[in-house]
């Protein structure tokens, strides 16, 4: 089976165990996701099913955009809710105006330097941070340079601060939070999250992990999946004629005058078809990034 399905993931699974659910649920090895999200976390998980994995390498900077709300007054130890206070509770939050907080707010738009949270999968010399934060390890991590395009403070009702934020890859809320609570004093995490988009797939294309198992047993899978040539829409499409998806399937370059000034283009035979993502190498001449012809035929369906 080739596809892309998107989950819309409960709290409590990590991304890896909704991977092993739908393995488990479509008999098929060959799952991957495009992003993943912490384990209180819900909301959109894009999921890559046999060929169409090759493609979860143009979605590393994908853009997101999350709901969540922040609750000022302690922090944790692993930024949010799941995590132990490390700080007592704040009084001096109640002398914390609703103003203050959306000036705050302003500060993290932009191009800014963040420091992920001890509790997270980057590496320290190969290990997992959160591995060594588990075992009360010391864990050093870099600042790294994100952008937040967008956040807005939605609202204010005591403690708690609901927002809705763009940003761009590898950003983590949950040090937002934190960052926002040191700054004001009083300490901060992240109570809830909710991813609502993710590169151009959003909560309207998401089924519940109970919506796919029952599509999966009465043979409607296709109706869940994601058109593949909704996939991508920074890059044109074609489509293949024989004589072209031969030489595709050869890994032979194709000429495509009609497409001269596209840095990249899917190629498909038929309407549905995705067989191969080419890229311009020179003039009108393009070359096969990846092949997906040759594979089992996809199953993906209109959308």
């Amino acid at each position: 089976m080739n596809a892309v399905l998107i989950i819309d993931k409960p709290a409590g699974l990590t991304s890896h165990d909704v991977v092993n659910r739908v393995r488990r649920i479509l008999q098929e090895r060959s799952v991957g996701h495009l992003g993943t999200l912490d384990p209180m976390a819900t909301g959109v998980l894009p999921l890559v099913v046999g060929s169409l994995t090759r493609l979860a390498q143009f979605y590393i900077a994908s853009e997101k955009v999350y709901e969540g709300v922040i609750r000022f007054g302690f922090s944790t130890d692993t930024y949010d809710a799941e995590g132990e206070a490390t700080s007592s509770i704040e009084s001096s939050f109640d002398r914390i105006s609703e103003a203050k907080i959306r000036e705050l707010a302003c500060r993290f738009r932009g191009v800014i330097q963040q420091t992920p949270p001890p509790f997270s999968a980057k590496k320290i010399h190969g290990v997992p941070a959160y591995k060594l934060a588990r075992k009360k390890q010391e864990v050093l991590l870099q600042p790294v340079q994100v952008e937040i395009k967008e956040f807005d403070i939605l609202q204010v009702e005591g403690d708690r601060a609901s927002f809705r934020a763009r940003v761009t890859s590898g950003t983590y809320m949950r040090s937002v939070a934190h960052d926002m609570g040191q700054q004001l004093g009083c300490g901060a995490h992240l109570e809830s999250l909710r991813r609502t988009l993710a590169g151009e797939f959003e909560l309207a294309d998401s089924h519940t992990l109970e919506q796919l198992d029952s599509a999966s047993k009465t043979g409607r899978l296709d109706d869940l999946s994601i058109h593949p040539r909704k996939l991508l829409p920074q890059f044109p499409s074609v489509t293949a004629n024989d004589e072209m998806a031969a030489l595709i399937a050869c890994g032979r370059s194709l000429n495509l005058p009609e497409l001269s000034r596209a840095p990249q283009v899917k190629v498909f035979q038929g309407q549905r078809e995705l067989i191969a993502i080419a890229t311009r190498i020179a003039g009108t001449l393009f070359h096969p990034k990846i092949v997906l012809a040759g594979e089992p035929a996809t199953q993906t369906a209109k959308r």
